[in-house]
């Protein structure tokens, strides 16, 4: 199947060591991706044109929600786009799993996939960081009025019509709270699907660690 109509959108911030191996197999499924480079202090966003992303740079780091928010409105330059998947940079996210929830949105009839490391036991989380993490979930619906089991997987896609609806302006972990938030409000349909979040050690040092997931609902608190 083609894929034609669908941009991954990945925020990128001194990723050299592995983003081009993510962007070339991803691209060996999906042709099109914008990569956001947020600032990046290394050879990031070179990495990733030579991998074959288009890539738009921030001067400055802004932040994650800020990077998701300006691939969102590079994608909706592109008239052929339907659906956008936001992708992480650190090699974390799945290929198949994309194609699921893509699958999921057209047999479904979705606006929205939120990719949910919950669903099954394929993700190794810990037990800990599995537990803060499924706090931030309960408190994200409780302010948003979605249900979810996931609020903060960073894997989603989104139709075209709900990506014009975004302005995500939370900068820190608190703009996946916001973006659901935002999602809630609109009168879509929206769907889980199960994915597996492959934690590594290069991963970890990048943000996945336990105490990042505590910055998680910290952020969301007192946002």
């Amino acid at each position: 199947m083609a894929y034609d109509d669908v941009w991954l959108v990945i925020p990128l911030y001194d990723e050299e060591q592995v983003i081009g191996e993510v962007v070339r197999a991803a691209r060996a499924t999906f042709p099109h991706i914008v990569c956001v480079d947020d600032g990046s202090s290394d050879d990031s966003a070179r990495k990733a044109e030579d991998a074959g992303a288009v890539v738009v740079r921030h001067p400055v780091n802004l932040g994650q929600g800020a990077a998701l928010q300006t691939g969102f409105e590079y994608a909706l330059s592109v008239p052929t786009m339907r659906w956008v998947v936001t992708f992480d940079a650190d090699g974390q996210h799945q290929i198949d799993d994309v194609v699921a929830m893509l699958e999921m949105a057209y047999s479904d009839d979705l606006d929205v996939v939120f990719g949910s490391r919950f669903l099954d036991d394929r993700t190794e989380a810990g037990f800990l960081k599995g537990l803060v993490l499924r706090a931030a979930v309960g408190y994200t619906n409780l302010t948003t009025g979605t249900r979810l089991t996931d609020a903060h997987n960073g894997l989603r896609v989104l139709s075209r019509d709900v990506t014009a609806e975004l302005d995500i302006t939370q900068n820190r972990m608190a703009h996946a709270s916001e973006l659901v938030q935002q999602i809630g409000k609109l009168d879509v349909r929206y769907g889980e699907s199960p994915v597996h979040i492959l934690y590594t050690d290069y991963s970890r040092s990048k943000g996945q660690s336990l105490w990042n997931s505590v910055n998680i609902l910290a952020d969301l608190i007192l946002r």
